[in-house]
């Protein structure tokens, strides 16, 4: 490797990005501020991982993707060879083994003085950077505290859940209200009062030997798909419906799931102590079944990586 590659692999080593069409290293990348994807938060994105050289669920995520891009009508996303191709290629220079992926259509730039959403040319992006976790394995090892808060997420009426969004204002309010009441992440509550999801995480309840998750009203999460996977391998009861606050309360297990982390142990809620304080046996063994078929290279997609 010459000296001018060698350079280019330091500075791509904390993530690279497609920017305007050229790979970029992630602290050059940006879009312009006329981009209605920052202006008014009209865009998708979707977010896959790499675990030990190897796509997650890369086909699920780019179809999730073209299917919220086009219930945006933005016409400008590319196809998913071209999004598959592009991913790959940040992952390839970035050089990461573990990584965390994802891929953007804004809205982009109206016409001159336009406020027309039909006259802006729509833009893609996409990066990788090292794996992100929403809770660390230490966090997980001793299970995390969730507070359900009475912050309202958006109702589906106004913004379709099964499409994911940047509209995280709701999400931020309840996080704030979770640290101020001594937690460390936050479950929103619809209309009636029920249970929604978290700033990137779906939420789950083991109650009575049957696992309840809202359903309807949330985005449906591959992982959340995955877990509906491993429940059947597992012979576990999946429920989805309405999930009221008090069942999280009394519930013997509760567990999130996300593509930054897998299947994470929760062991209290608000106040309340779940189980005997510890990540339970459903949970565990989830998780472990999860981490286990990662390894053996259940739903991968080979990086291939240039230097392999």
């Amino acid at each position: 490797m010459n000296r001018q590659a060698s350079e280019e692999r330091a500075d791509f080593a904390e993530g690279v990005a497609w920017v305007d069409g050229e790979y970029v290293p992630i602290s050059e990348a940006k879009i312009p501020i006329l981009d209605w994807g920052f202006l008014h938060a009209d865009v998708t994105y979707d977010v896959t991982h790499v675990w030990q050289g190897s796509f997650f669920r890369l086909e699920d995520h780019l179809d999730r993707f073209e299917r919220s891009c086009k219930a945006l009508r933005l016409s400008g996303s590319p196809d998913c060879d071209h999004v598959r191709a592009v991913l790959m290629q940040c992952v390839r220079l970035s050089g990461l083994r573990d990584a965390y992926v994802e891929m953007v259509c804004t809205r982009g730039r109206p016409a001159p003085g336009s406020r027309d959403p039909r006259s802006c040319t729509n833009t893609f992006l996409a990066f990788a950077v090292p794996f992100v976790w929403i809770f660390t394995p230490e966090q997980q090892e001793r299970g995390c505290h969730l507070i359900v808060s009475n912050v309202q997420r958006i109702p589906p009426e106004s913004l379709d859940p099964r499409v994911k969004n940047y509209h995280w204002g709701d999400l931020t309010r309840g996080l704030f209200d979770a640290y101020d009441r001594g937690g460390e992440t936050v479950v929103l509550v619809d209309s009636k009062g029920n249970i929604t999801e978290g700033p990137g995480f779906n939420v789950f309840a083991v109650v009575g030997g049957i696992i309840r998750s809202p359903g309807g009203t949330v985005l449906e999460g591959i992982t959340k798909l995955t877990v509906g996977e491993l429940c059947e391998e597992l012979g576990y009861r999946i429920q989805p419906g309405p999930v009221a606050p008090e069942e999280l309360l009394l519930a013997d297990e509760v567990f999130l799931s996300s593509t930054a982390g897998g299947i994470m142990p929760v062991t209290r809620v608000d106040d309340a102590t779940i189980g005997n304080g510890q990540p339970g046996t459903v949970t565990t063994t989830l998780k472990e079944l999860y981490w286990a078929k990662h390894r053996q290279g259940w739903h991968a997609t080979a990086v291939g990586y240039d230097d392999e």
